[in-house]
């Protein structure tokens, strides 16, 4: 049953709220990483909040500027200062330049929904996604160090940046740096308090208070030398604190397309749009599994209202976005009932920046350096890759190729060698080229309610989508059975495909069983790790004669 905006009015203005004291420093803290006016994020969520109410069913997802798209956004800035800088007067040209990029990238998404290419979204393996996202953690990490420690470092690319690090440590500015690392422990100790403790105040806006609190103690509003264990002096002022318009309108950017047609504009634009698109489809399905109405994301439409979105965001001066897991999770625990708590979080952003512009060019940029920290370290934690290898051993072959890859290429590079080489050990473990992108499918009607598809050979990622194609095809069977024991090989991407296929409604009264499972072996004791036949029909495999 559909609830009305009047029955939901006030735990989606609770829900919007709380999420707004989560979203106002990961917008500005997204956007100065980026290479973007702090007020940029706050333009992104505002707009966020507001198109997609237009265009998605998806109901409890907050749409906002996230930290997988930093490095994308601070590549673009960075590229476009290195070739146009140098000839310019215009100190925000790479910036007007890379808002052109997002228009046409936001162009390029909006004609991915209108062609529903949100199915294209299961086409990629999960572990080269996660490897690719443990990246942008590492570079957000390489990056954002440096700032906590109140320096500004000489490299660009992350190993260097990397290798910058005890130099930075040398030259710290202990101020700053006392502000970002009691920021830092409160991040990574306020988990270990009762949720009951942690849902008074979100960890991120304890950060903020501490943060305009320290700056307010070592004044940073005003230029000045301090002495240090009377042995160095350094410098602090306003140059470490956020900078921001005193009129909300004063911020609004209008976007150069100079760059749209060029090599490197394209490469950007299938960057923004590619990236984008995953990052925001895998969060809205997430979301949908966190759904205590168990209410279906259409992706197509959703994306279309991400596009639009996206499209108005870059035209006055704003970041991409995309629909983000860690807000949309914190609306849902704070009572979220309808889209609604989405548009009420960035009614309170807007007020905020509008009403007390001031307080926000309080907040330390070691706070908000802080929060990516910790937020790099989540994206590419020990944890990750260990759970990677629980999973399996190929696992975190891919996983660790592609995140090594995205740190030495680029993303779009990266996750293309991550692919792959997934390929290649589908190929090794048995896997026929000719069944690459068709499976060996076979459909049997057992009678007018019941349907079986036996698939032989290869179950992968790559010929995952025509094998949804034909399962589309049998929706108006009440029994439709999938059998997988002639299978010799199933990867970990159709695993966790096929659970989520099952748990899916299909057809107005259709119940889907997946059988055969049992016949082959699973490569670890992970549920969805990936399943081969005892004896792997590898071309390299040679049977010993009996």
């Amino acid at each position: 049953m559909k609830l009305s905006l009047k029955q939901t009015l006030f735990s989606d203005a609770w829900a919007g709220f709380f999420v707004f004291l989560i979203a106002l420093p990961l917008c500005l803290g997204i956007a100065s990483a980026s290479g973007f006016p702090p007020i940029a994020g706050i333009f992104t969520a505002v707009i966020g909040s507001i198109i997609p109410l237009f265009f998605s069913n998806s109901e409890l997802t907050i749409k906002g500027p996230a930290a997988g798209l930093i490095a994308i956004v601070a590549g673009a800035v960075q590229e476009f200062t290195e070739i146009y800088g140098a000839n310019s007067n215009d100190p925000m040209l790479a910036y007007k330049l890379t808002l052109g990029i997002g228009v046409a990238a936001g162009v390029l998404q909006i004609f991915f929904g209108l062609i529903k290419a949100g199915k294209f979204s299961d086409f990629f393996p999960k572990a080269a996604v996660h490897g690719m996202l443990a990246a942008i953690g590492i570079i957000i990490f390489s990056k954002q160090i440096h700032v906590l420690f109140g320096v500004t470092p000489l490299s660009k690319t992350p190993f260097t940046l990397l290798g910058e690090i005890p130099a930075t440590i040398m030259n710290w500015n202990p101020e700053v740096f006392c502000i970002g690392a009691l920021s830092l422990a409160l991040l990574f100790g306020l988990p270990m308090l009762p949720e009951k403790v942690r849902k008074v105040l979100p960890a991120p806006m304890i950060v903020l208070i501490l943060g305009i609190t320290l700056g307010y103690v070592f004044d940073l509003e005003h230029e000045h030398m301090y002495l240090f264990l009377d042995s160095h002096e350094y410098m602090l002022g306003p140059k470490f604190l956020v900078t921001i318009p005193d009129n909300i309108l004063k911020g609004l950017t209008f976007p150069d397309f100079s760059a749209v047609l060029t090599l490197a504009g394209a490469k950007w634009i299938l960057l923004f749009s590619m990236i984008g698109t995953l990052e925001s489809m895998i969060s809205a399905k997430a979301v949908d599994m966190l759904d205590p109405e168990k209410r279906k994301t259409n992706l197509d439409g959703d994306m279309l209202g991400v596009g639009v979105a996206n499209t108005a965001a870059a035209l006055i001066g704003g970041l991409p976005m995309i629909s983000e897991i860690l807000r949309s999770k914190a609306n849902i625990d704070n009572g979220a009932k309808s889209r609604f708590a989405n548009f009420f979080h960035g009614m309170f952003l807007l007020l905020f920046v509008a009403l007390v512009p001031w307080l926000i060019h309080s907040i330390p940029l070691a706070s908000l350096a802080a929060l990516l920290v910790y937020t790099g370290y989540r994206l590419a934690s020990p944890g990750e890759f260990i759970k990677t290898y629980k999973i399996g051993p190929e696992q975190i072959l891919v996983f660790a190729t592609t995140t090594i890859a995205v740190l030495a290429t680029d993303l779009l590079i990266g996750i293309a060698i991550g692919m792959l080489l997934k390929v290649m050990i589908h190929l090794w473990n048995g896997a026929k080229l000719k069944h690459l992108f068709q499976p060996d499918l076979t459909v049997d009607v057992v009678d007018a309610d019941h349907v079986v598809l036996r698939v032989q050979g290869a179950m992968i990622f790559t010929n995952w989508l025509s094998f949804k194609g034909s399962l589309r095809k049998v929706t108006n069977y009440r029994e439709i059975k999938i059998d997988l024991g002639r299978s010799n090989l199933i990867d970990h991407t159709v695993m966790e495909s096929l659970e989520e296929l099952i748990h899916e409604p299909h057809g107005e009264k259709g119940r889907i069983e997946v059988i055969g499972l049992d016949e082959l072996k699973p490569v670890s004791k992970h549920p969805n790790a990936a399943r081969k036949s005892v004896v792997m029909a590898s071309p390299f495999y040679k049977p010993k004669p009996k």
